[in-house]
């Protein structure tokens, strides 16, 4: 998808303060207002812009756009990073005008903010209220759903400074992480998010949960995947082999006539909970490198030993 330039869509620097953001959308809606506007394609260019204020007008997604569009230009092919938000502080909506909730955006814009395009709960008009619940998205690590951990994490709260510029103010908080956690299970952390209106009790911190990219294991729901390497003598007449995990090494005994792509089930070895998640062993054949003669003496004996056309199954 194309990367959107949401300053450029509105005329202004990056270095806007929120104030020149909304003059500059403001006389962009009464110039290609599609009810008045004579402009040339007034209808779509209405809807970039509108589009754009709506992620510039709020401190936090605009905080958000700005981090993981530092390095691209409009017009550029892009593709979000996996968890790019991760470790941003969001809180409830503003009510102020801007595209609907029916707006038909771009594809750039739910890429990145389709799922926190909800509006804000009314306020309540009580002297005394409890304040705004908020979220964020936290990573750890796949080792922390196994056995549980206590962590320090870092959020980013977007806020404007007295110049009206966006800015981001960072604190820490020690968490607890259970034995057993999921991929987007939510920790709520209590008293944690907006403070509260009078007496009003603060609101609460709620922590979606993300596993951080692991170099060999893969999880979908409790179950984790990860590659298991084979020569091939092991695949085809059958081993035991010991392999690490994220439980520690276990044996297991490979049937003979095992193919790449085969799945070994270890059951109740996946994220612990009730029910355990499976620990799945995918089958990969590694093939030695021909790298002397003496190796390619060896690929040359076997090609002569078997009758073996890998191709046959295929009607070109």
């Amino acid at each position: 998808m194309e990367f959107k330039d949401y300053y450029a869509s509105l005329g202004v620097p990056r270095t806007a303060t929120q104030d020149e953001i909304k003059s500059a959308y403001r006389k962009l809606a009464r110039k290609y207002h599609p009810d008045v506007s004579k402009e040339p394609a007034a209808e779509a260019r209405f809807k970039e812009m509108g589009e754009a204020y709506k992620v510039l007008k709020d401190p936090e997604t605009r905080a958000a756009y700005d981090r993981v569009g530092s390095q691209w230009q409009s017009g550029q092919d892009f593709q979000p990073p996996p968890n790019w938000d991760a470790g941003f502080e969001f809180r409830g909506r503003d009510s102020e005008p801007g595209p609907g909730a029916d707006a038909d955006y771009s594809d750039f814009f739910e890429a990145l903010f389709g799922g926190r395009t909800r509006g804000a709960h009314a306020a309540r008009q009580s002297m005394q209220a409890k304040g705004q619940d908020h979220h964020a998205k936290v990573q750890i690590d796949l080792h922390d759903a196994y056995h549980g951990a206590q962590r320090s994490i870092s959020l980013r709260l977007p806020v404007i400074d007295a110049q009206g510029h966006v800015s981001t103010q960072e604190r820490t908080l020690d968490i607890h992480i259970p034995k057993g956690i999921r991929e987007g299970q939510h920790l709520r952390l209590s008293g944690q998010g907006g403070p509260g209106l009078g007496q009003g009790p603060a609101g609460d911190l709620y922590l979606e949960i993300v596993f951080r990219p692991h170099p060999h294991y893969r999880v979908d729901g409790r179950d984790v995947y990860f590659d298991l390497p084979l020569a091939p003598w092991e695949a085809a007449l059958g081993s035991s082999i010991t392999t690490p995990t994220p439980e520690g090494s276990v044996h297991l005994t490979i049937p003979p006539g095992s193919v790449a792509g085969r799945k070994l089930r270890l059951k109740g070895k996946g994220i612990p909970g009730n029910p355990a998640g499976d620990l799945y062993a995918v089958l990969v054949i590694a093939l030695p490198p021909a790298s002397d003669e003496r190796a390619k003496e060896a690929y040359r004996a076997m090609a002569r030993a078997f009758d073996f056309n890998p191709r046959a199954h295929l009607h070109l």
